[in-house]
This record gives C-alpha cells, structure tokens and sequence, in this order.
C-alpha cells in the first residue's frame, strides 16, 4: 500500500500549523475530514484542501510531495512507529517535541528544528535555521534525545542547552556552537563562528576544524579514545565523515571551567 500523501497545491497565503497532521492524530478520518482542518496562523482561515491536494493510503508513513518555508511544526509531537518525509523545505520547529519515529525532509528548515525533541531521528539535507535543537523562550532545556543529521550547514546557537542525543552537522556551524550544553554530543564537520561551548556544562563537542576556544578550556592533549571508536560505529550510517572524523587521535579540551567544567571539546590531534 503507498504512503498516505499530501501533495502541495499552491504556497500557503500565511505560515500554517502542522502539527495537526501527525499519523496518529488522521487515523480514522476521512479524507473530506482531513481537508477541512484549520491550519492557518491568523484569523484567516486556511484548511487542509486549501493547500494540499490528500491522496488515502498507509499512516505508518506521511508524505508531502512539495514543501515551503511556510510549513511550521511538521511532525509535531510524532510518536515512534511512525515516519514523516518532506520533499521540499520546512518552515518553523519541524520535529518539535517528538516522541520518536523519523523525519526526514530534502531541503532545508528553519529556526528551532529539533526543539525538545525527546527521541526522533531527524534528518535535513539542506540547511538549517537558528537555534538547532534549542528551547523555546522560558524552557530550560532543549533536546533531550534522539539524532539531527544536518547535510548543509547550521544558524547560531545550534545545540544550545541540549540535554541528551546526537547532532551532526556535516556543513558550518554559526555563532554559539553549544551554547549552555548540559549533556549530550555535537559534532561538526564545517568551519564554526565565534565561541563554542560557552558554558558547557558536560556535553560533547567534536569538531573536524581546531580554533582558539578560549581562556576557559584547558588543553588535555592528545588522547586516544576507546569509547570513541565504539560511538563511531553507530554513527557510520547517518555521516561516514563524522564517523571517521571519531576513529582517530584526538585532541581534548575540557571544560567550560566558568562553570563544572566537566565538558569536553575534542578535534583531530
């Protein structure tokens, strides 16, 4: 059976909320009852049918054919059984606190993809926006598990106090690497701007490019490290480059000693 589709009829006239058309929140509607659910972001309504032409079949999978940067909170909430592909780009907090499953989207995404996302495997092969995998303003903790997969490149703060789970940004990373990290493992293929790691508190930031991280890491030289290589296997599926970049000696700079300085940021000896 193919997977149940929604295929792109025209630009959404303003942003459109998503988080609605999850696997488990259509099981048991109709089609006629899909197209009449309110999207919209404004007191201008925009339904389902306005925007999307709705083709029946397998839930366990939810396709959209075409994308748009308008598409906000897609896979909202999504629980582990289930998939959600989108052959275009994503707008805002796509993946937001997902329970689980797998989001993969073939262009890029914007602010706040991965928030909260507490065990989904998300992949972007494009680019994505500001604040990977943060908090929302008044939250005080950002992903709490799962792995991002970023192909392109990364906005600032990506990774900002994440808790637990895995980013990979095989681009270049913006301002604020890891900014208030409290557990959990960055890595970074690209080039990466301004600080890293401020004030990480016990993540894990590997980076394929050495800088100056500043007077509150210490250089613990270069280590080799068991724990990495058997994390590299795990990551050789989702990013070769990470993977590798994990399996040689590594250079190790603890901190950030502002505040436990039980962190880490590791890259190529």
């Amino acid at each position: 059976m193919s997977s149940f589709t929604l295929t792109l009829r025209q630009e959404p006239p303003q942003r459109v909320d998503l988080s609605a058309l999850t696997p488990d929140r259509l099981a048991g509607k109709s089609v006629a009852d899909i197209e009449k659910i309110e999207i919209g972001a404004t007191r201008a309504s925009t339904r389902v049918g306005d925007v999307f032409k709705v083709a029946a079949g397998d839930l366990k999978t939810l396709r959209y054919e075409g994308g748009s940067s308008r598409f906000d909170l897609v896979g909202a909430k999504l629980l582990p059984e289930f998939s959600i592909h989108v052959e275009g780009d994503v707008g805002l907090q796509v993946g937001r606190l997902a329970k689980g499953g797998r989001i993969t989207v073939s262009g890029s995404a914007g602010a706040y993809a991965a928030s909260g996302n507490e065990g989904a495997h998300i992949e972007i092969k494009g680019d994505v926006g500001e604040m990977l995998a943060a908090p929302l303003a008044g939250e005080l903790g950002g992903m709490s598990g799962g792995r991002v997969v970023v192909r392109g490149k990364a906005g600032a703060r990506a990774g900002d106090r994440l808790r637990r789970g895995i980013l990979i940004i095989e681009g270049d990373a913006g301002e604020d690497l890891g900014s208030r990290i409290i557990a959990g493992t960055v890595i970074v293929l690209g080039e990466t701007a301004g600080r890293v790691g401020y004030l990480n508190r016990r993540g894990s930031l590997v980076l394929a490019k050495r800088k100056d991280f500043g007077p509150t890491y210490m250089d613990c030289g270069p280590h080799i490290l068991a724990f990495a290589g058997f994390f590299a296997r795990g990551l050789k599926a989702d990013s070769a480059a990470a993977s590798a970049l994990l399996t040689g000696k590594l250079q190790r700079f603890g901190g950030d000693t502002a505040v436990y300085g039980k962190g880490e940021i590791l890259t190529p000896a």
